[in-house]
């Protein structure tokens, strides 16, 4: 797969990491995994990464945290933010998101269908 696209899932969750990869992998990306935002920066600073998907509530460095580092850091970098709610209920997480730079949302849970679609409507064709 020397052309397939690259994704970095950053998640709390490794059951959530796990499942993201297996599906990813069987598409056809490249994945590479994050277990909190803290690690997303030395990641970046070693891989190419063609999209980010972000989990919002997570210890140590949150997804808006991420978000805005990666708007600043590499702001032409697709970022797709998920969250299963917290405090607030989901959606006001992803709002937040949005606001911060997120380009797509997904509410956890959320089927293979509507995670695919959503990464190809941030990623063209052209490498697949």
């Amino acid at each position: 797969m020397p052309n397939a696209y690259s994704i970095l899932i950053v998640d709390d969750e490794e059951e959530m990491r796990d499942t993201l990869e297996r599906v990813l992998a069987a598409a056809g990306y490249r994945v590479v995994t994050a277990s909190n935002g803290v690690e997303v920066s030395s990641i970046l600073a070693q891989v190419h990464v063609d999209l980010v998907m972000t989990d919002l509530l997570m210890p140590e460095k949150d997804g808006t945290e991420v978000i805005a580092e990666l708007r600043k850091k590499h702001p032409n970098t697709p970022i797709v933010a998920m969250s299963g709610g917290g405090r607030m209920p989901r959606g006001d997480y992803l709002k937040i998101a949005r606001m911060f730079g997120a380009h797509a949302i997904l509410e956890k849970p959320f089927t293979n269908e509507q995670l695919l679609s959503t990464i190809e409507l941030l990623l063209p064709p052209k490498k697949r």
